[in-house]
């Protein structure tokens, strides 16, 4: 018997359950959040998180992963591969204290390094074979170097589990790094990067020593500053068309560089973001009868979830605490189920290659290890 879901096709050959161990480390540099998870199929896809952790970056892997777009390939090789062993080992940690014996495989996103799909480009660290060897089981990950290949942008990868894991809302909302959106139109996928979020207000506020603005605290203190709102509304990508994507090499350029040049103080400056976030956003979700889920950590920015909801008529849903930090953990989770399945988990109206795929690289442990 075959079924066809959303142009997905399935076969009673296949399994249809798995235990998976997923990671995924975001642009905000929170931390790597890692789940194990069950996933099964039943006419649609269903999931149940089992356990959940976020590991902490120390200080110095933090650093070191802020500053890989100043970083030459030769030392991206390097950190590439000292990540890998760390990732192995943070990974193993959360296996052993957690107990779990069953496992499928792990998948796994890495940390992007360099995203520049313009020039064909896109470099996720911590996808080496040493991860497999390591942790003596398969690895499923690098998840975005296919698309690139075929013309796409490499991002954004979650939207085939928006579609197959949480197709009751009309838009799905991310706000981590970056905020990005994936909803159906015309029975298409469509999916982009709004603008950054945590990648810039993170950046600001460790500027007077805190890791993030807390509800949003520090930013609601603030005054807008109307000339930097009008230049950063006006920055070009808000005006192109999706397919697009973000990476920090842009927000160097186009948004560091500008903020910069206002010389403002830190709240002056997490105000008016705040506002050019809520903007950007309302512009894309305006519709009273529109069921918005929102995740990610800026889910917790009660300003900003604010500001959005004064801006926008759409209704914004906060789910329960293990979605919202682990909502990308528990797609990329899937992402490496279908792969494994060779079933297609990139979409072509989403990323804009040349057609839809199976994306990812499946690293088998090496027995003489």
């Amino acid at each position: 018997m075959v079924f066809s879901i959303s142009n997905i096709i399935f076969t009673n050959m296949l399994n249809q359950s798995y235990k998976i161990i997923a990671v995924m480390s975001g642009t905000s540099l929170d931390g790597i959040d890692i789940i194990y998870a069950d996933f099964t199929f039943n006419t649609s896809w269903k999931f149940k998180i089992h356990k959940a952790q976020t590991v902490a970056y120390s200080k110095q892997w933090k650093t070191e992963l802020s500053q890989l777009v100043n970083k030459s390939i030769e030392e991206l090789r390097k950190i590439d591969s000292n990540y890998s062993e760390y990732l192995a080992t943070k990974i193993n940690d959360f296996i052993q204290k957690n107990n779990i014996t069953e496992i499928d495989f792990i998948s796994s996103h890495g940390h992007t390094a360099l995203h520049q799909p313009e020039k064909g480009l896109t470099y996720q660290i911590g996808n080496l074979q040493v991860l497999a060897d390591r942790l003596k089981r398969k690895v499923i990950c690098d998840f975005r170097a296919q698309d690139v290949a075929l013309g796409g942008q490499g991002a954004p990868l979650v939207p085939i589990g928006d579609r197959l894991l949480f197709r009751e809302y009309d838009y799905c909302l991310n706000l981590g790094g970056f905020a990005n959106i994936s909803y159906e139109y015309e029975n298409e996928r469509i999916a982009f990067d709004i603008c950054p979020v945590n990648i810039v207000l993170n950046h600001y506020v460790s500027r007077i020593n805190f890791e993030y603005d807390d509800k949003g605290a520090i930013a609601s203190s603030g005054k807008i500053c109307e000339k930097l709102l009008r230049q950063l509304n006006d920055i070009k990508f808000y005006k192109t068309k999706p397919p697009k994507s973000l990476g920090l090499e842009w927000v160097d350029y186009q948004i560091f560089q500008l903020i910069d040049e206002f010389e403002l103080d830190t709240k002056t400056i997490l105000r008016t973001f705040v506002e050019h976030i809520a903007i950007q956003i309302s512009n894309v979700i305006n519709s009273e009868k529109a069921n918005v889920l929102v995740t990610g950590g800026g889910a917790y920015n009660e300003f900003l979830i604010n500001r959005i909801k004064k801006l926008s008529d759409a209704k914004i849903s906060i789910p329960e605490k293990k979605i919202i930090e682990f909502k990308e953990a528990v797609i990329f989770g899937l992402l490496g189920v279908l792969k494994d399945r060779n079933e297609i988990n990139c979409l072509k109206s989403v990323t804009g290659a040349k057609k839809n795929h199976s994306s990812g690289k499946v690293l088998i442990p090496n027995p003489e290890n």
